[in-house]
């Protein structure tokens, strides 16, 4: 049996790992909420599923699991104010989202119209590990959208890709 690790040395390693930046946001009859989430990643493409982990002690996690929709929004760098916003920097989700223009997508959840893709799902399943909820979403619509740097996380920071040149002869 392996030996067990510390949080903190956990979070610290999980520092080092460079992740796209999302906002997953819902909308529905439990209301409409949004996070900022790296947590997110392809599960299969038969059928397009996908999973987010939402910390399940999060004010909002009720509402994403009543709901039963969610939609990733794929950040540019652009958006860095904006993570920061649906990070916690405002509680206030009116504010939230009135600091950016959002379109509703087919389930009816509100996608940020400038991010670099939106990724439409209906919940299909929820495991509860540890302190998160991890959703699993039935992706129902995809919509592509601007073609800008994306914003990453990594070290504790935003970033963004740097272009390595081109290889070849």
């Amino acid at each position: 049996m392996a030996a067990q690790i510390s949080k903190a040395d956990f979070r610290e390693a999980m520092a080092r790992v460079c992740a796209p930046v999302n906002i997953i946001t819902t909308d529905g009859t439990a209301g409409r909420g949004g996070f900022t989430a790296t947590a997110m990643c392809s599960v299969s493409d038969e059928p397009p599923t996908l999973l987010v982990c939402m910390n399940g002690r999060s004010a909002q996690a009720a509402m994403f699991l009543a709901n039963r929709r969610f939609c990733v929004n794929v950040l540019t760098h652009d958006h860095m104010h904006l993570a920061g916003k649906f990070a916690g920097a405002i509680r206030d989700m009116e504010a939230r989202y009135s600091a950016a223009r959002w379109q509703t997508l087919t389930s009816g959840t509100p996608a940020l119209s400038d991010a670099i893709v939106n990724f439409d799902c209906e919940i299909e399943d929820v495991h509860v590990v540890g302190t998160h909820n991890v959703m699993i979403g039935r992706v129902i619509d995809v919509r592509h959208g601007s073609g800008g740097s994306a914003l990453l996380y990594v070290d504790r920071n935003y970033t963004q890709p740097t272009r390595l040149g081109s290889f070849g002869g």
